[in-house]
């Protein structure tokens, strides 16, 4: 049997297999079909598509700090904070994981009445762990909360009887990535005694609704298209501001995504009824061309570090001293401790590679007991099961050696001390580790000391190697990912129904814990747009998404360009789409570029899409492709051209004022290789809201190189604002004439 789904108007044949009926925005259902009843169905000219529902994976103390908001610990009166006024009675939806409702960061302490927008009603599927069932959680801070799970059931299997089933957060993502969007303003916050402050949300006076979509166990957690979709019409239905979605696809791009996704389908419509809609980036990276959640009309977010850093020392035998990433709270003891390479102490039968990256089950714990344990890190973005598998084996500490593979810096919550050892900058292993000295002794020797918080840590930020990269396979003339943000060691809140490493071994719970991933990125923009949507409420997602990526940037807190953690090269778009978020800046970006339905309704009419199919994503009614259109006029915030010959191309774009009357001036950085003109240089704008348009047109010289992207940027400044816009020009542009 396969789970399709659709958007279209019922057909008889698939009523008695329906999962669900999408109609209250979105058209369409989801059913159990065979695959010659899908492709009869296929055949209806009012089918938009048909398609085999996928599943989906789940994607501070100090980085609203980072972003500009508090100083010192005190809110900065500059701030987007105050402009936005902490994003009161905006209404940020989620889907996710769930909500632990006990949490300090969703109390309902000094909270008016609920917003009359709110047309969600009181339903609220969380119920107290003890007492009457009927005494729901919710209040008038987290205003909803509600279940989509037969998508999951039809797949994976029952979860249960239907009175157990609630939207109470079991693995603790739902949680983090909420709070880190809306929660409330928490103090003496920390993790194993670190990074104490103030945990809070972006719009910490924001209500929340919470839309369970995702089920499972840890690392087996599902959030499936039939069940997000749905989620999204209830969403749309109910009234809220922004949703915000933490939720990625595969690795691997597929081309059809655009129409057969469910965060894409259901996003559209939120985006064609005014609703702000931001997704995380995924967590594929380094690798280039992995950036999922593609679509124009999707705000897309890669991942950042912060300048602040949870690290210790390791000490070695003949004294040098190594630094890594750690949340060590054991490690007193001064005295050198023996280490073993985790290759050597496999077990009969086990592969070195296999004992090297420490999988279950692959070591012997009578060549580990009591020694330091050195593992590689390998692909892995949340290495607690090296953790749990040191532990196993009776490890007394643990050594997280990068490779090429990943090079990130990660502080998890681990079974046993641990320190994470990346490579240094020029790629070699930071003090030349396991080549210098743990190769050349039979007997290496190691201590390493507790974690501590460093802060301020330069350079900051730096792109995130785990955060998925462009170019963007999909629609190659729209960059993404869209932005960065704060995504590396973020503090939030988290279910005390899990364990931070959401292991079976493990019995820890914490109010508070770390967490790294785009899933940690995307909240921050989230609770960003909350601000602008409180300060200027008649913004469309498009005016917000222009806010944020026109007045991002590109330099860290050296000045210098943002590099690249993998490799410590200077990033390009491909990393960090317009740049790291700046919100102080957002909140009042002097210049917007607008988007409407019909906009994205006619890049689908040129992207090689079907009439019928946009008539019916189009609430099936009959839409008018106009005759001509150039997808490099799209209205985007950034210049993408993917198939620029050796003539001159132009790209027109319209802005409009959102400050007060002034005249802006372009400056332009050409990409390498290409000469840029923009006509007019100068635009002046007599009122709030007046729209100018002006002409890019670029041509290639003679020191063009096809074999390299190429980049460069136009800003459009008035002296008090700063209006960027990468331009892009991917390698594989065609030169012919």
């Amino acid at each position: 049997m396969h789970n399709v789904s659709f958007s279209l108007p019922f057909h008889e044949k698939a009523k008695k297999a329906i999962i669900y009926s999408y109609n209250r925005h979105i058209n369409g259902f989801a059913a159990l079909l065979e695959e010659d009843e899908a492709a009869e169905i296929k055949k209806n000219p009012k089918v938009v598509s048909v398609f085999v529902g996928q599943s989906h994976k789940l994607q501070t103390t100090r980085s609203w700090g980072f972003l500009g908001q508090e100083r010192n610990g005190r809110v900065r009166a500059d701030s987007a904070w105050v402009k936005g006024r902490f994003g009161q009675n905006v209404i940020i939806g989620s889907l996710d994981s769930g909500v632990w409702p006990e949490s300090k960061s969703f109390r309902d302490d000094g909270y008016g009445p609920i917003p009359r927008k709110w047309r969600g009603g009181s339903r609220c599927e969380l119920y107290s762990l003890s007492g009457p069932r009927n005494r729901t959680l919710c209040n008038r801070k987290l205003i909803g909360a509600k279940t989509f799970y037969q998508g999951y059931e039809t797949k994976q299997g029952s979860l249960g009887p239907r009175s157990r089933i609630s939207a109470r957060d079991m693995v603790g993502h739902g949680t983090h990535t909420l709070s880190t969007a809306g929660g409330n303003f928490v103090r003496n916050v920390s993790v194993l005694n670190n990074g104490n402050g103030t945990a809070k949300g972006g719009s910490p006076r924001a209500r929340l609704a919470v839309y369970k979509v995702c089920w499972g166990q840890g690392s087996s957690e599902h959030c499936t298209d039939e069940d997000m979709i749905k989620a999204f019409d209830r969403a749309i239905d109910d009234g809220v501001d922004i949703l915000s979605v933490s939720i990625g696809g595969m690795a691997v791009p597929n081309v059809n995504d655009m129409l057969t996704n469910g965060v894409s389908l259901g996003s559209f419509h939120a985006v064609s009824r005014g609703i702000m809609v931001v997704a995380a980036a995924g967590n594929y990276g380094p690798k280039p061309q992995t950036v999922c959640n593609v679509a124009p009309w999707i705000f897309t977010v890669a991942s950042g570090s912060i300048d602040r850093e949870f690290s210790n020392n390791i000490t070695l035998g003949n004294g040098q001293r190594v630094r890594g990433t750690s949340l060590a709270i054991n490690a007193t003891s001064q005295t050198l401790s023996p280490v073993v390479i985790a290759g050597n102490a496999r077990l009969p039968n086990v592969s070195f590679q296999d004992a090297q990256l420490c999988k279950p089950g692959t070591l012997d714990p009578n060549k580990v007991r009591g020694r330091i344990l050195l593992c590689q890190r390998g692909r892995s973005l949340r290495p607690v099961e090296k953790g749990a598998e040191a532990k196993r084996v009776n490890a007394l500490q643990m050594i997280l050696q990068n490779d090429n593979e990943l090079n990130t810096r990660t502080a998890d919550v681990q079974s046993i001390d641990t320190s994470n050892v990346p490579q240094s900058e020029g790629g070699g292993l930071s003090g030349q580790i396991s080549q210098s000295y743990f190769s050349k002794n039979k007997n290496p020797l190691a201590f390493m000391n507790n974690a501590k918080t460093f802060i301020p840590i330069r350079p900051a930020p730096m792109v995130s190697a785990f955060s998925s990269r462009g170019p963007n396979m999909i629609l190659p003339s729209i960059l993404k990912p869209d932005v960065t943000a704060p995504g590396q060691d973020i503090i939030a809140a988290y279910s005390f129904a899990a364990s931070p490493t959401n292991l079976d071994s493990d019995d820890r719970h914490f109010n508070y814990t770390v967490q790294t991933g785009t899933s940690m990125a995307c909240p921050h923009v989230s609770g960003i747009a909350g601000l602008i949507k409180n300060r200027h409420p008649n913004w469309s997602p498009a005016m917000i998404k222009s806010a944020i990526m026109t007045t991002a940037s590109t330099l860290d807190n050296t000045n210098r360009p943002i590099k690249d953690e993998q490799d410590f090269q200077v990033a390009t778009p491909f990393h960090y789409g317009t740049g790291y978020v700046k919100p102080n800046l957002a909140i009042d970006p002097g210049l917007v570029y607008d988007l409407k339905t019909s906009d994205y309704l006619n890049l689908l009419c040129f992207s090689a899409y079907e009439d019928r199919i946009i008539k019916a994503i189009n609430y099936n009614r009959p839409y008018r492709c106009p005759r001509s259109y150039r997808l490099q006029d799209f209205n985007y915030p950034s210049i993408t051209l993917p198939f620029l010959g050796v003539k001159p191309v132009n790209v027109t774009r319209v802005v409009t004022n959102v400050g007060s009357p002034s005249t802006y001036t372009v400056n332009v950085k050409p990409p390498g290789g290409f000469k840029v003109v923009v006509l007019p240089t100068t635009l002046t704008f007599q009122r709030t809201n007046q729209k100018k348009s002006y002409m890019v047109i670029l041509q290639a010289t003679s020191s063009a190189k096809t074999s390299e992207h190429s980049f460069g940027e136009l800003t459009w400044t008035d002296g008090k604002h700063k209006v960027r816009s990468p331009i892009v020009i991917p390698r594989h542009a065609k030169m012919a004439m």
